[in-house]
């Protein structure tokens, strides 16, 4: 008896083949091999809004031997992702191969394990129509969006836009932080903070911070009410009206779901989420970590989850862990057992390691840097979600000092507990502050006297709200409800790729662009980016995964609204309102004076009068060449030039950097009066083969060429690309053959070594 074995990706099929035997054949479809097609909506509305898909191209061959193994296996298992997407590539799969429905097994595991895999072979299950439905569902209602949508754009502001039922929604978000941000009027205040000398810390001083009164909290609004405090208390003696010691217990955060570890990893790490799933797959999907480890294993759970479940296994086995590792005082009495939000989808565990005694140090050198990293941040957060509280001594004291009240705090760890391992109070917040600090403070009695050191009066403005990184984006679409694991990576990833967003260091910055057509989105389809309506949305997805709704009714009740929407949205953008600022330059035209703007055509972008098409004047958009000692060439080659003394050889003006539909060069600044141009090149930092004391100079143009900067007087040139490597049989420079080869060559003529390689360092 013959299986076949379907996964999406080829590094999780080398892990499930190594875990069965050979009666199974184990192959990827490399995600789906359907959709939508991108030429049309592809969605008829009209009848059931049903869709049309097809096959995606470049998946031909792989269709066809997919469907050979079929037809020849006498059971066919569905090994795809354990969620919405990975229940409809297995239905997409089934129907374009024609697998009979008696042949068809669909498997899940939550983690890439031999005892897993083996586990979902001995109790296959059926396809979900269910999960099926939701993401059908989910993918019909983001064609919709996008495709009525865009037009409205393109016609509103400039064509090629696109929208989003979820990008909307997030660039939304980042647009309203800015206006909140530019809103924002500061206001002043101060703070007192009075260093006081207890008797027994070696007359070493300790912060007390100014509080107010006995009767409330008081806040300084001006330097007139800090002299007044300040005046008052300044060299008297402080009286200790308070202190109180308690012993809290503080309790490990709970092991992963996706948001917080990309939140997590984003902050600690300094990954961006779509470099973060994208390891967090490589982990899931199994890695070699040696044969002494068990060979090709999954190292964690699936990692596109919102549960915080956890299994008796997995439990057990890292009380174990912790019991012998870190002793038994740092187990808790009973298992930690962490509830998820309402709105979660159980359907997987949280993500943890698939083998908890895989500890990183043990299988570091397996990993590359990254895979280390992320999965040493999921193996510590998992163990010390099941460890017990740590144990600190809060103090906490009142001063006063006629008739106003200074207060200290601080902690000391009694027990360090879960922190033995992962400490969450060692990252900082958005703003840079920690939130924890780890203060000891001195022995003070009640009533006691204290010395006043010093007192330290700082001004300060209130700051606007900051702007949103990674983490906090993340964490907010969360806390709204809007999105999924699955669509959160994607999401970000098209914002910033439309150029409706931009990063400025670890935030994000609306473009004019993003701003514009969120201005159009909110005043014409307000559904669309309410924070409220996408929350929502995601419900209905899910009430059709669990059964309690139907992909036709999600789908009418969308469409009765968004269509009326259309509707106005048609007449609306004939008014120009909503035209993009145009972005000036420095440049006034020659023809009519006005001052420039930058235009954009599928060549790049140059400078035009804004009065076109009156008047229709353009002219490249010029850089200044920035002084350096790279050398430059001609359009065949050139003599070497610095590029602070650049002049054109035929007139004599300065010359300066143009982009063209070949890319970049240099040319006159007196165009079109003069029309010297050279091309831009590259030092390569390779000696020419021919006259040796030069430099090889790769010459940017239309096609990519070599020659010396000791032309004309030295005339080498070369298609192929010069190496750092010299012939093992007589000394001469190697060559790399133009294009996709790695065949490298003698230069020497008369030697004829040639040999292929699999790295090059090309000059």
């Amino acid at each position: 008896m013959s299986s076949l074995v379907i996964v999406e990706s080829p590094p999780k099929a080398v892990s499930i083949k190594s875990y069965l035997g050979s009666g199974y054949k184990v192959i990827a479809s490399k995600g789906h091999i359907r959709d939508l097609p991108k030429s049309i909506l592809g969605v008829d509305i009209e009848n059931g809004f049903a869709p049309h898909y097809i096959n995606i191209r470049g998946k031909g061959d792989l269709i066809k031997e997919l469907r050979r193994e079929a037809k020849n296996a006498d059971y066919v298992y569905f090994a795809t992702d354990p969620d919405r997407e990975g229940e409809a590539i297995t239905w997409h799969l089934a129907t374009v191969l024609g697998i009979p429905v008696e042949k068809i097994r669909r498997i899940t595991f939550n983690e890439v394990t031999k005892k897993a895999v083996r586990e979902a072979i001995k109790s296959p299950g059926k396809l979900n129509m269910n999960l099926v439905n939701a993401q059908q569902t989910r993918r019909i209602l983001d064609r919709i969006v996008g495709y009525k949508i865009s037009p409205h754009l393109w016609k509103g502001i400039k064509s090629g836009l696109s929208a989003g039922r979820v990008q909307s929604v997030a660039t939304r978000i980042i647009v309203d932080r800015e206006n909140e941000i530019r809103a924002f009027k500061p206001s002043e205040y101060w703070t007192i903070d009075a260093h006081l000398l207890a008797e027994d810390s070696g007359r070493t001083s300790f912060v007390a911070h100014f509080y107010g009164t006995r009767a409330k909290k008081v806040q300084i609004k001006n330097e007139t009410e800090a002299n007044t405090v300040a005046n008052a208390v300044d060299g008297k003696k402080f009286r200790a009206v308070s202190v109180k010691k308690t012993v809290r217990h503080k309790s490990p955060a709970p092991p992963f779901t996706t948001s917080t570890m990309q939140q997590e990893a984003s902050k600690r790490l300094g990954f961006q989420s779509a470099r973060i799933m994208k390891v967090a797959q490589e982990l899931y999907e199994g890695i070699n970590v040696g044969s002494e480890n068990g060979g090709t294993q999954g190292l964690i759970t699936y990692m596109r989850t919102d549960s915080l479940r956890i299994s008796a296994d997995a439990q057990n086995a890292a009380l174990e862990l912790i019991k012998a590792k870190y002793g038994k005082a740092y187990c808790p009495s009973t298992p930690r057992v962490y509830k998820s939000k309402s709105n979660s989808q159980d359907a997987h565990e949280a993500i943890r390691p698939s083998h908890v005694e895989l500890e990183p140090a043990k299988i570091q050198k397996y990993l590359t840097a990254d895979q280390y990293k992320l999965y040493k941040l999921i193996w510590d957060r998992f163990v010390a979600s099941q460890m017990q509280s740590a144990k600190l001594n809060v103090v906490g004291m009142d001063f006063e000092c006629e008739g106003y009240i200074f207060r200290s705090s601080g902690y000391t760890v009694n027990f360090d507990g879960y922190m033995a391992v992962y400490n969450d109070g060692e990252t900082a917040d958005d703003t840079g502050n920690e939130k924890e600090k780890n203060i000891r403070l001195p022995e003070v009695a009640e009533n006691s006297l204290l010395d006043l050191d010093r007192l330290d009066k700082t001004q300060h403005f209130t700051e606007p709200p900051p702007r949103y990184s990674e983490a906090s984006l993340i964490k907010f679409l969360e806390e709204k409800g809007i999105g999924r694991p699955s669509t959160i990576t994607p999401t970000i990833t098209t914002i910033l790729a439309r150029n409706y967003v931009k990063r400025e260091g670890k935030v994000f910055v609306p473009t004019p662009l993003g701003e514009i057509t969120t201005k159009l989105m909110m005043d014409n389809f307000p559904n669309i980016v309410n924070y409220q309506f996408t929350a929502e949305m995601e419900d209905y997805l899910d009430a059709i995964e669990q059964g309690s709704s139907t992909m036709l009714d999600v789908l009418s009740n969308f469409w009765a609204d968004f269509s009326v929407e259309l509707e106005k949205a048609a007449e609306v953008m004939q008014s120009g309102k909503y035209s993009l600022p145009a972005e000036e330059t420095d440049f006034i035209c020659e023809k009519c004076g006005s001052r420039m703007v930058v235009r954009e055509s599928k060549y790049g972008r140059f400078a035009a009068c804004p009065r076109y098409p009156e008047c229709k004047f353009t002219r490249p958009l010029d850089v200044p060449v920035t002084p350096s000692p790279a050398k430059v060439a001609t359009s065949v080659a050139s003599s070497s030039a610095d590029v602070a003394n650049m002049k054109c050889e035929k007139c004599g003006s300065e010359m300066v950097e143009r982009s063209g539909r070949y890319g970049v060069f240099y040319a006159c600044s007196k165009y079109p009066e003069c029309n010297f141009t050279r091309q831009k090149t590259v030092d390569t930092g390779v000696s020419c083969p021919d006259c040796g004391g030069k430099i090889l100079l790769k010459n940017k143009g239309k096609t990519i060429f070599y020659s010396c900067e000791n032309y004309p007087d030295c005339k080498f040139s070369s298609w192929d690309a010069p190496t750092k490597m010299t012939c093992p049989g007589c000394g001469k420079m190697l060559f790399k053959k133009k294009g996709k080869t790695n065949t490298v060559y003698c230069h020497n003529p008369s030697c004829k070594y040639t040999m292929v390689i699999e790295e090059l360092t090309e000059g």
